[in-house]
């Protein structure tokens, strides 16, 4: 499992939860130990029945800057944790074990989280960098700061989107092509124009706002709430997002065999930041 101290759970009022993405010197990147941690927490508030909405929010000055490419290849075994899902073959040969890996904890907890029985809200500031979208987009609602900013840089990479690729979902085919092949930041009042976004208020008024959206929700029945999610998330999968979301992924898996023939790793190191190139050559 993960650990805890990556992630703060707490009730600040009664019927919501709130998790805090808590590493901040890395600008809440996301480690596996952290996706397990938050996987936990998310699982801590669905099962108890006093809880009916759940806040995600982060501490430091970014959301996330995405997947933690400087994560150290020994926390990256799978062996490390329990896993959720029954795909299996960390360890299997070629592609298999990182097909396997990207299955459980980037689409696989996605899904997981997108599912939960219980209304969600991000509470999103500053900058929100490719795997960073994967821990919004699940949520159910996403107030952001004026300063936020949202960017998948990933094609320069020599990798098609992220895992969860729900981008025309949330925004449109045509702003969706935009995003990926240009690697432009979406500001925060876009994002909203476009409906991927509910509010934009200023940075000071985030939290206020957010609770206070979580109140109102949290005043409703529980099994009520769970119907309509559930309901609105079956109109949404009748519109084939589950099966676009299979193809997206399996292209996903692709573009890593490609590279890993190419450049010898999974991503086109001409598309990372000359920082993580400097490590990787190290």
């Amino acid at each position: 499992m993960g650990d805890a101290t990556d992630i703060l759970y707490e009730v600040p009022e009664p019927a919501i939860a709130r998790l805090t993405l808590n590493r901040p010197d890395t600008r809440n990147a996301q480690s596996t130990r952290l996706l397990y941690a938050l996987n936990d927490a998310f699982q801590r508030a669905a099962e108890d029945d006093s809880i009916k909405v759940i806040v995600l929010r982060a501490a430091g000055p970014h959301f996330s800057s995405g997947h933690d490419l400087r994560e150290p290849k020994e926390a990256r075994d799978m062996a490390l944790y329990d896993t959720v899902g029954v795909w299996g073959g960390y360890r299997g040969p070629g592609a298999e074990a990182q097909m396997a890996r990207e299955k459980e904890i980037y689409l696989g907890f996605c899904e997981r989280w997108r599912n939960l029985p219980k209304p969600t809200i991000a509470q999103v500031h500053g900058k929100v960098i490719a795997g960073g979208l994967m821990l919004i987009w699940p949520c159910d609602i996403v107030i952001a700061s004026e300063d936020a900013q949202f960017l998948d840089n990933t094609v320069g990479m020599g990798v098609g989107g992220v895992e969860y690729f729900v981008h025309p979902f949330e925004l449109g085919p045509r702003k969706a092509k935009e995003l990926l092949f240009t690697a432009d930041w979406l500001s925060a009042q876009e994002a909203e124009r476009l409906g991927m976004v509910n509010r934009v208020v200023p940075l000071t008024e985030l939290e206020a706002t957010t609770m206070a959206m979580a109140r109102r929700i949290a005043a409703k029945p529980g099994f009520a709430l769970k119907l309509a999610k559930e309901a609105v998330n079956a109109a949404e999968d009748s519109m084939g997002r589950a099966q676009a979301l299979k193809t997206a992924f399996a292209l996903h898996q692709l573009a890593h065999s490609h590279n890993m023939q190419v450049h010898g790793m999974l991503v086109d190191p001409a598309g990372l930041a000359p920082a993580v190139q400097k490590k990787r050559s190290a």
